[in-house]
């Protein structure tokens, strides 16, 4: 079966760098748009990036130039790269399927703890 499995999460400073990773399994990754998406604690959530298989991104303008996407389909696996952190970028962060490449969301990891505090 579908299976999304962020990692990578922890606590950071302000202005520090974490590297998340969403491994996938049961379908073929490359076939799909994958996304990143957070929930702030009680917040709704907020789609960040997504990226195509051929590898067209999209970055939400909260966080580009900060947060970066990749996909390695060798490794059936997505990446975030956050930089300059902030205290606001607490949240949960999700890897999700695009079932069609128009953001609907159809798998969704368990989700990864991103803390910013000093």
């Amino acid at each position: 079966q579908v299976q999304l499995v962020e990692s990578g999460g922890g606590l950071v400073q302000p202005g520090g760098s974490l590297s998340l990773s969403c491994a996938a399994s049961g379908f073929t990754f490359n076939s799909h748009y994958m996304a990143w998406v957070r929930q702030a604690p009680g917040k709704g959530l907020e789609w960040l990036s997504d990226m195509a298989n051929g590898g067209k991104t999209n970055t939400a303008d909260s966080v580009k130039g900060r947060f970066t996407i990749s996909r390695d389909n060798a490794k059936n696996t997505l990446y975030l790269q956050m930089n300059s952190l902030k205290p606001e970028d607490t949240a949960l962060y999700y890897c999700a399927r695009d079932m069609t490449g128009w953001g609907i969301y159809d798998y969704w990891g368990q989700g990864t703890q991103v803390t910013v505090s000093s």
